[in-house]
């Protein structure tokens, strides 16, 4: 499974139960939208770190890159190399 399938399938089951992973476009943004708020924000990201062993606590993290599936894919490819 790709990153953005396994992130769409993510943000579906845990705050969007009535959509489908392919319903979610990648640039649908969750924060402004509000599928995702504070809280959930805080939940995605040490899920991020937690599947992907990136060690979140290190980053320097702003919203906007878990704002999208299409931003956290970009996130977790531009760090996953790294770690």
């Amino acid at each position: 499974m790709s990153i953005e399938n396994d992130v769409k399938q993510f943000v579906v089951t845990t705050f969007a139960p009535d959509l489908t992973p392919d319903q979610l476009p990648s640039d649908f943004d969750l924060l402004d939208n509000g599928v995702v708020d504070s809280l959930g924000l805080l939940r995605l990201i040490g899920w991020v770190g937690e599947r992907y062993g990136i060690p979140v606590e290190e980053q320097d993290i702003s919203p906007a890159q878990f704002s999208s599936v299409a931003a956290i894919t970009a996130f977790v490819t531009d760090l996953h190399s790294f770690v």
